[in-house]
């Protein structure tokens, strides 16, 4: 409506649970305008009542009433605004089984509750409005130990935890910022038995991530970089052309047919408010580039093997190294790395994944700046004994390395400002 804020309103109600099913009382927020309202095209475009109405969803949250608490604390809808506002600048949706980095407690207090996860509303069913259908998604806010939990396994299996213990969020997944212990301290057994037992099965469902990475082509001499991955033809910066992008695409997503859970990869080529939002299938398609207009012919990217390569990472993003190899690879899937601060992707194949331009004689292969790795089952484990102390940032110092020179290929943990700051 000409405001500052993408919602238009956020409703919130005085919920009293249900004492029979062990729900407490809470405050329950709606979110209302990621759905279109109005249906005359000033917001969304109109396509009919059959398709979904604007993005498709609206946003609801649960907040467990405090004793005395005579109003609803007015923050959860704050949180929503830019939740919105993610949404409506990078075009990504949410969800059901999503999970969001957020890394602040939801409330800016000292809470635990820093992170979130998506899931369909317990009590809102899907909508048919002259405008098209909406469904109401709920944030369930988790704390650090949770959201990677939901990372190296997958998001559905870690809200089905949180619906068994009350206190974490109960069969409504009620959100308590008060709660000071993960699911993971009140029951201990959670993470053997179920986590574990669920990786070592399952994989991780978590394809590809938003990140801060770059990489080198190592058997190259300086002198010939204006015809490696960063060639410019006058000012501009080669950007992967409409073709390439859509070759990516399909790759991925023929590579994910032989699973048994296709998810395409959830990456976002922004990314808003420290917020990292890691997305499931059928959204706006993977590695679509913010431009991804051809600046240079796609007949002049040729795919090259490359004898020697070197990775660069920020230290969240190598954190996640041992899930893609673990998690990933070693079920023959791959996963995906695509830079949040220009084209560069990163693609760690396993020989599983069909479509993939890396092959065991040549390993290593760019298209672009598209780079492939295909790591053998024998490789994946070794890697995974070297990179042991990335499952511990706090004791990290950086920068850090490791190199496998046999296998001609390097890996660097870097300061978030290499990244920030090219020039560096």
């Amino acid at each position: 409506l000409g405001g500052p804020d993408p919602l238009d309103y956020v409703s919130m109600y005085r919920n009293l649970g249900n004492p029979a099913l062990n729900v407490p009382e809470h405050w329950h927020y709606v979110s209302f305008g990621l759905s279109d309202l109005y249906g005359d095209n000033r917001v969304h475009e109109f396509t009919g009542t059959d398709g979904p109405s604007g993005f498709g969803f609206e946003l609801t949250f649960r907040l467990k009433r405090e004793t005395g608490e005579s109003a609803p604390p007015t923050w959860p809808a704050e949180l929503m605004q830019g939740l919105a506002r993610y949404v409506f600048q990078s075009e990504n949706t949410f969800c059901s089984g999503d999970h969001v980095s957020w890394h602040n407690p939801l409330d800016n207090s000292e809470s635990r509750i820093q992170h979130m996860l998506l899931t369909e509303d317990p009590q809102m069913q899907p909508v048919q409005t002259p405008f098209g259908v909406v469904t109401f998604l709920q944030i369930v806010g988790v704390c650090t130990e949770e959201l990677h939990a939901a990372q190296q396994w997958n998001g559905q299996g870690i809200l089905e935890l949180l619906r068994t213990v009350p206190v974490a969020g109960g069969p409504w997944l009620i959100t308590d910022m008060r709660r000071g212990e993960t699911i993971f301290e009140i029951d201990p057994h959670l993470q053997q038995e179920r986590v574990d037992k669920g990786i070592e099965t399952d994989g991780s469902n978590l394809s590809g991530v938003s990140a801060k990475c770059a990489w080198d082509d190592l058997s190259r001499p300086p002198e010939d970089d204006e015809d490696s991955r960063s060639i410019c033809i006058g000012t501009q910066p080669r950007r992967l052309s409409g073709k390439d992008t859509e070759q990516i695409r399909e790759t991925l997503r023929r590579g994910l047919e032989i699973n048994s859970k296709p998810v395409l990869p959830p990456i976002n080529a922004q990314r808003q408010n420290g917020l990292n939002h890691d997305r499931a299938p059928s959204r706006k398609d993977s590695l679509e580039s913010e431009s991804s207009a051809a600046i240079i012919p796609h007949e002049l990217i040729r795919t090259r093997q490359l004898e020697s390569v070197h990775l660069k990472f920020n230290q969240e993003s190598g954190a996640l190294i041992p899930l893609c190899l673990r998690g990933r690879l070693l079920h023959g899937r791959h996963f995906t790395y695509k830079s949040i601060t220009g084209d560069t992707a990163i693609t760690f194949v396993s020989t599983g994944v069909e479509g993939a331009f890396a092959t065991e004689e040549h390993p290593y292969a760019a298209h672009g700046p598209w780079l492939q790795i295909l790591l053998t089952e024998e490789f994946v484990e070794r890697m995974l004994e070297d990179l042991e102390d990335l499952n511990s940032p706090e004791e990290f110092k950086l920068p850090k390395e490791y190199s496998w020179p046999e296998k001609k290929l390097k890996v660097s943990i870097l300061p978030d400002a290499v990244f920030d700051n090219p020039l560096h």
